[in-house]
């Protein structure tokens, strides 16, 4: 499974992730591309985008999209609180269908659709 880290991630998150490829939008110099166009540039090579954008599945249609999307919502988006998603993060990856956005909320263990 190949995941691509949007720039609302911590770039350091991606070495926490084992056992699946990850790049970050940093790493294929997409920074700056817009959600729409970002995400149909990274559906060509990725399965799951991974964002911390709360507002990604009202300002995006992703019926058609090949790409899965992943949201983590933790308290901050620094490391230390998206740690504790990733096992969740892992699990939800391997269950998504192209065009489907799920939200992994810290705190209390819920994943949203």
């Amino acid at each position: 499974m190949r995941l691509l880290l949007d720039e609302s991630i911590p770039q350091r998150l991606a070495r926490h992730l084992t056992g699946v490829d990850v790049d970050t939008v940093y790493d294929r110099n997409w920074s700056g591309l817009k959600n729409g166009d970002l995400l149909r540039t990274a559906e060509q090579d990725y399965d799951v985008f991974v964002t911390a954008d709360q507002n990604l599945q009202y300002q995006q249609n992703l019926k058609g999209f090949k790409i899965r999307v992943a949201v983590l919502a933790a308290h901050t988006n620094r490391l230390q609180d998206l740690l504790v998603l990733l096992p969740e993060l892992l699990r939800v990856c391997a269950t998504l269908v192209p065009g489907e956005v799920r939200v992994i909320r810290s705190g209390s263990g819920s994943v949203e659709t």
